[in-house]
């Protein structure tokens, strides 16, 4: 019997003299490869990755290929003013212009854009006054824009932090969705309507516009 307890104490004893406060210098550990490995985590990083020349743990699309499914989303033209004028001359809306489209295109834009554009277009947003005031788009200067522009803007923004101006919106909307938000922009800028279907969208602009109205009697 006093063998046995003993024997328990020398194994209390081990137990307690593998405990280490500090996690970094154990004293005692069973297989810790097992429990203290270094996974690469791709969305954070602390540390030099020595397993890829440039370091980082998520490493960059190989050029030229296009993930599944994202087709639309490859984008030739660069965020600077040369890739800016070459959109404007050379990208084409896909989007056909119909009513469903504009609809869209308008519930977008009051979710992305009426902050700062304002419900009509005229630059009056609540968020404007306190940043930079953006041009009304029945201005010479945003009639003159094509869809290409417009598109470009949208995608990388313009004139972007620090100068106050539009931020890039890429990231909150798809391809697709930048293109019915050109629509709808075109709608308000007073365009002429290029498509039977585009009746009904002009017909969004003049409720808009009478909505607007009526609270401004109130």
């Amino acid at each position: 019997m006093k063998l046995f307890y003993i024997l328990l104490s020398i194994g209390f004893c081990i137990f307690l003299g593998g405990c280490s406060r500090d996690l970094k210098q154990p004293f005692l550990e069973y297989a810790p490869q097992m429990y203290r490995s270094k996974p690469l985590e791709p969305y954070q990083q602390t540390e030099y990755n020595p397993y890829f020349k440039d370091g980082k743990n998520m490493q960059d699309p190989v050029a030229g290929t296009i993930a599944r499914g994202k087709s639309d989303y490859y984008y030739p033209y660069e965020p600077t003013p040369e890739g800016y004028e070459r959109a404007g001359k050379e990208l084409k809306n896909p989007i056909p212009f119909t009513k469903e489209n504009v609809e869209e295109g308008k519930r977008l834009y009051g979710i992305y854009c009426k902050h700062c554009h304002g419900t009509n277009g005229a630059g009056d947003g609540p968020v404007a006054a306190k940043i930079s005031q953006p041009p009304p788009y029945n201005s010479a200067r945003v009639k003159a824009l094509t869809d290409g522009a417009i598109y470009h803007s949208i995608t990388y923004g313009y004139n972007p932090y620090p100068a106050k101006g539009m931020g890039p919106h890429g990231s909150m909307l798809t391809p697709s969705e930048r293109w019915k938000v050109v629509h709808y922009v075109k709608t308000l800028r007073g365009d002429p309507i290029p498509s039977p279907g585009a009746a009904a969208s002009d017909s969004l602009v003049q409720k808009d516009k009478k909505d607007e109205a009526k609270k401004d009697k109130k």
